[in-house]
């Protein structure tokens, strides 16, 4: 069975397992370096990218992952998520750092406050089908090399960029672990039952 990591230092750590759950795939809370080194993916939660980046670092965490994810370790990160695998930031704090793991410059709370939050119904690319999405103070992408794969836009944002994918890395702007929609989820199980 794929065992998946759900990087448990904050943010939804149980409705990723859900996710999980339904495509048959074994979960694992990730908060020391042995549960790092028996996953065969990863998720980075949503929550707050500097926190995380501290917590990371305080759990001596930051460069093992870093590590796995250079060699190959298939990884799904979701609203904060996303920012931790960006290679740069527009409004992070001094300081801050990313895994750079996608080729890509996101925009830290591009969807305004908590009060902002919303629902909205997204294009996704792969069959051009509709996908329901929550973002919660969400990043954007703003700009991507060419190695960088397109999964997601929200028309109601302007064609906002709000999923990418780049090798075994996947990104995402919104919570897709608190919808029944479980294609991101799928696409991270799959990427590990091929690597």
């Amino acid at each position: 069975m794929t065992r998946v990591g759900v990087l448990a230092l904050q943010g939804d750590v149980r409705e990723h397992e859900a996710a999980l759950a339904r495509l048959s795939a074994e979960s694992v809370k990730v908060r020391r370096l042995a549960e790092l080194e028996s996953v065969d993916a990863i998720i980075i939660p949503g929550g707050e990218s500097t926190t995380i980046d501290k917590l990371l670092r305080a759990f001596d965490l930051f460069d093992p992952l870093q590590r796995r994810i250079e060699e190959g370790l298939p990884v799904l990160g979701t609203c904060a998520g996303m920012i931790m695998l960006a290679t740069d930031i527009i409004g992070g704090i001094e300081g801050q750092r990313t895994l750079g793991a996608i080729d890509m410059t996101v925009r830290r709370n591009a969807f305004g406050r908590q009060v902002d939050s919303s629902e909205v119904e997204l294009t996704w690319i792969p069959d051009g089908s509709t996908m329901h999405a929550t973002f919660i103070r969400a990043p954007w992408v703003e700009k991507w090399s060419d190695a960088v794969e397109v999964l997601a836009i929200d028309q109601a944002h302007g064609g906002a960029v709000v999923a990418v994918r780049q090798g075994n890395a996947i990104a995402t702007s919104f919570h897709s672990e608190i919808s029944d929609d479980d294609r991101v989820h799928a696409l991270l199980v799959d990427l590990a039952r091929w690597v």
